[in-house]
């Protein structure tokens, strides 16, 4: 039965999202997993999942995130999470404002995996990064994306005001979907 999976994630606030947006119950794990270098979300998912599935032996699924600046190709993708270690919410809204553009796209890739079967649920969101951060910083990137038809950073959305900008809550109805047509 698809509903029947684990979430695997360090972040309980990922695993909070999850669950209010996807309406369903979820069991949550954090476990300590591999993650491959590569800027195709896809790929870096997939190989997530198998090992999550190798260590627990029953469906598992896992997300990975990426933001990319337009000036920067496709940079700095899944490696946003090593940018903000280094550079922190300031350093990176610096680091935009030098260059020719500030517009960005925010990407999320789920992958669900029962062993043989992997599912993606994707969806990305343009926008662009503020000249400093805004809102709460305790989210990752939040506070240094504003989507395209907003005046706000995520940061400074509550839950409900960010749901319809979300690329995650777009992801996490394809998701919702799929586990529903499996009833």
């Amino acid at each position: 039965m698809a509903k029947d999976f684990t979430f695997i994630s360090g972040n309980e606030k990922k695993a909070v999202q999850l669950k209010l947006w996807l309406g369903l119950p979820v069991r949550h794990q954090k476990l300590d997993i591999e993650e491959i270098q590569s800027l195709d979300l896809q790929a870096v998912a997939a190989h997530k999942a198998r090992q999550a599935y190798a260590q627990l032996k029953k469906p598992v699924l896992v997300e990975d995130v990426g933001v990319t600046f337009d000036a920067l190709g496709a940079l700095p993708g899944p490696y946003i999470k090593w940018f903000l270690e280094e550079l922190g919410g300031e350093g990176l809204t610096n680091l935009v404002a030098r260059l020719d553009s500030q517009k960005a796209t925010v990407s999320i890739c789920y992958a669900w995996y029962n062993g043989t079967d992997m599912r993606f649920f994707e969806h990305s969101v343009r926008g662009s990064i503020p000249p400093e951060p805004r809102g709460s910083t305790d989210f990752g990137w939040n506070a240094d994306f504003i989507p395209e038809g907003s005046d706000k950073t995520y940061g400074e959305m509550t839950d409900d005001e960010k749901q319809p900008f979300s690329m995650r809550a777009q992801a996490i109805d394809k998701l919702r979907a799929f586990l529903e047509a499996d009833d």
